[in-house]
């Protein structure tokens, strides 16, 4: 099975570029399922028929569905929240604040990805092509499983550690019952199952979808960041809404164009090693399977879309001592002198001809770049913590 997820900016085309790729998966004969987790819903609009929160058969190889969360959350969560709500009922904690609190945070989108999983394993699909929600939702939605394995840890720790003490705890705080840890306890070992799915190079892959535009790349690169930093694997990314090159007469084409122009090199450049897939500008919507399936052409050429186009991390940060060390893969960069400069949780490193903006996860942020050097085709920086000289200028 494979499993392929688009994210990024809402409005750059994931939708179009999903619903593609799942066209042209299907047409190539394998059991595709196209799936949208985003709450404003636009995959039925694309694809030009109704969907529903179960999947949909629309051609040869082809399904569809659009999870609703909530409704999802209710079937998979109902009776175990029902139960919570009970035990912190008889705490004294009124009704609504009891059914509050018996939400794990979270939870809407473990349901759905729970719902995407069981569907692609019981449907017996071979792809499974997933138009996520805007880059932050996206980020939440894929790191609700680790989250997910700490709360339940600590519920079944609460309720194995407390020994003598129960008969005295009870009175004053809400005990998990056995039936709430049991049902806890089977939710996390599907959640560690589907972690690993979501993790596995072989099965899983991410695509940013963005266009020339510097807050749609700026916001690729931080999903860059975070999917690194939860080891999900980016195998390509998807430049939409390019405007061809033309002998423009019109002064302002000619000034969009030569704009789009430079960012759309510097996607190039930012992103590498990852190959860049391009979809042009069109003048009217891309609706319906057949107009889907011309895009996938122009996007892939005769390339499978569903084969792995990346192997290996794409950034990782290890901790060596009192020392992080963020290595970046750069295959392709002629080993030249490095100019790097830093401002709070951005970084520009220059090579020669080549420059790359990386967006720091907080842990780098307020930290010191001292020391950059090549080592077996990677770029490794060295951060510290700022020196006491550094401290007392600031």
């Amino acid at each position: 099975m494979r499993i392929i997820l688009y994210l990024g900016k809402g409005g750059v085309g994931k939708t179009t570029v999903s619903a593609a790729t799942a066209v042209r998966a299907a047409a190539q004969g394998k059991r595709t399922l196209v799936v949208s987790t985003d709450l404003a819903h636009s995959l039925a609009d694309c694809l030009q028929t109704n969907l529903t929160s179960e999947p949909r058969e629309l051609a040869t190889n082809l399904w569809a569905q659009e999870v609703n969360a909530l409704d999802e959350m209710r079937q998979g969560w109902g009776k175990l929240q029902e139960s919570m709500t009970k035990t912190l009922r008889k705490q004294g904690i009124n009704a609504v604040l009891a059914n509050e609190l018996a939400l794990i945070p979270g939870m809407d989108e473990i349901v759905s990805l729970i719902n995407i999983y069981r569907n692609a394993r019981d449907g017996n699909f071979e792809v499974v092509v997933i138009d996520a929600a805007p880059t932050g939702e996206t980020v939440r939605l894929l790191s609700m499983p680790d989250t997910f394995q700490w709360y339940a840890g600590r519920i079944m720790g609460l309720q194995n550690n407390l020994g003598f003490a129960r008969p005295l705890l009870k009175a004053v705080l809400p005990i998990p019952t056995s039936e709430i840890v049991d049902a806890v306890n089977a939710l996390s070992e599907r959640v560690k199952t589907l972690r690993e799915v979501l993790s596995d190079p072989t099965v899983s892959s991410y695509r940013p979808v963005v266009n020339p535009e510097r807050m749609v790349i700026k916001e690729a690169l931080r999903a860059e960041t975070y999917l690194a930093l939860f080891g999900y694997p980016i195998d390509a990314v998807v430049c939409n809404r390019v405007i061809p090159a033309g002998d423009y007469q019109d002064a302002f084409m000619q000034d969009i164009y030569q704009t789009q122009e430079k960012l759309r090199q510097r996607i190039h450049q930012t992103f590498a090693p990852l190959p860049v897939w391009e979809a042009p500008y069109r003048s009217r919507e891309i609706l319906g399977i057949d107009a889907l399936g011309e895009l996938a052409t122009t996007i892939f050429g005769t390339n499978d879309p569903t084969q792995v186009f990346h192997r290996g991390p794409i950034q990782e940060i290890v901790q060596d001592g009192d020392t992080y060390i963020l290595r970046l893969p750069l295959p392709h960069v002629e080993m030249d002198k490095v100019s790097m400069s830093k401002n709070g949780d951005e970084m520009v490193v220059e090579i020669g001809n080549f420059k790359r903006d990386i967006t720091l996860p907080s842990i780098l942020a307020n930290q010191e770049a001292t020391v950059a050097r090549f080592v077996n085709r990677a770029l490794e920086i060295h951060f510290s913590a700022p020196s006491e000289q550094t401290n007392k200028s600031a």
